[in-house]
């Protein structure tokens, strides 16, 4: 590795860093003012605080953001070296451009490895913790409505609505179904309570309705103690609970929630697949910050800072409009989660081959 190798990767890492810090100060500081008000309410501990939730909100975001603070890290110290004629020399040397950019994807594959490691085994991890303390002293009420799933056994389960604080289900309905795919039995409680933990549940006002050859046979009553083979943890899941989840664990909840017809499946594949394009991003932004900033522009530093500003802008809504369609019009998520990547590296391809050399 030449001295000129080693030069380019300290400004690559150094600056990343540095902005990556300097972005994750000010992160902190705006939840803070915005959340410190429900920790103090809840009596939080410093050391909760800093150690369980802080520290795990800079790891978790820190790494979600950093291709993008990748990308305005290299257009940066890039247009600072060509700014300061660091970069002409370099191009006069006879050496391909392909040999200037060795150094940037060396750097950006450290990057790369480091956030895979993050996403696929510390991040989960590190979410658990973070998730939980906002369990307890911040998202401290959860709210399902309208709920619909199918369970094993042939169980199509329905309710209007259950709030965590309170324990309660409304207007709970099972329906049973045989493997003919006929009609077995009908439940319908006004309430329904399942004990923490446990399969058992208690039904108030309930109806049970089991279909019979030739009459069915009708149950009512007040209270009925009885069990199901599920839970309503398996019913009221927050969103966000997916990003607790280790690589297989979330593959395995995946293909448990399409068993039960959950509409949310598209969140959970996204989630999936980004664990592995969001770093691959590195490598195709970093040929595009090179591209934008090697040459030395009238306008200085800025204008290429307000060019790359404008492609991470351009790159953030390809994603959001490629997410929606994933989640609303059916769009396969695993191209959703890819296509950003793969149309930008054909946009950095192309710039490269026109930037000077």
């Amino acid at each position: 590795m030449s001295l000129i190798d080693k030069y380019i990767i300290k400004k690559f890492l150094s600056t990343f860093f540095f902005m990556l810090g300097i972005v994750m100060l000010f992160s902190t500081v705006f939840d803070i003012s915005s959340r410190l008000g429900e920790f103090i309410d809840n009596k939080a501990t410093v050391f909760g605080i800093i150690f369980e939730y802080y520290t795990n909100f800079i790891i978790y975001y820190g790494n979600t953001f950093s291709a993008l603070i990748i990308f305005l890290s290299v257009i940066w110290f890039t247009a600072k070296m060509a700014q300061d004629s660091e970069i002409i020399p370099l191009m006069f040397s006879g050496k391909p451009f392909t040999r200037i950019l060795r150094p940037y994807f060396i750097a950006a594959t450290l990057l790369v490895i480091m956030s895979l490691i993050l996403n696929h085994f510390i991040i989960p991890k590190s979410n658990k913790v973070r998730l939980n303390f906002e369990e307890k002293y911040y998202r401290d009420r959860m709210v399902v409505e309208n709920y619909h799933a199918q369970f094993p056994g042939n169980k199509l389960v329905y309710f209007t609505s259950y709030v965590s604080d309170e324990n309660i289900v409304n207007e709970l309905k099972i329906e049973v179904w045989s493997p003919q795919r006929k009609p077995d039995y009908y439940i319908h409680a006004k309430t329904a309570i399942n004990k923490i933990g446990t399969n058992e549940w208690r039904l108030n006002n309930y109806y049970i309705r089991k279909i019979g050859n030739p009459k069915d046979e009708l149950k009512s009553g007040l209270v009925l103690d009885t069990t199901f083979n599920f839970t309503i943890e398996e019913m009221a899941i927050r969103e966000n609970r997916a990003e607790t989840m280790a690589f297989s664990d979330l593959k395995k909840f995946i293909e448990m929630e399409k068993r039960k017809g959950n509409p949310k499946i598209p969140d959970y594949e996204i989630m999936l697949y980004q664990r592995t394009s969001l770093p691959f991003a590195t490598y195709v932004l970093t040929l595009m910050g090179v591209a934008v900033s090697s040459r030395k522009k009238r306008g200085g530093i800025g204008v290429n800072i307000a060019i790359g500003l404008l492609f991470v802008f351009i790159y953030i809504f390809t994603m959001q409009v490629t997410t929606v369609a994933a989640k609303n019009l059916g769009f396969p998520p695993i191209i959703a989660v890819w296509m950003p990547n793969v149309l930008f590296g054909i946009l950095g391809f192309v710039m490269y081959r026109l930037a000077p050399k």
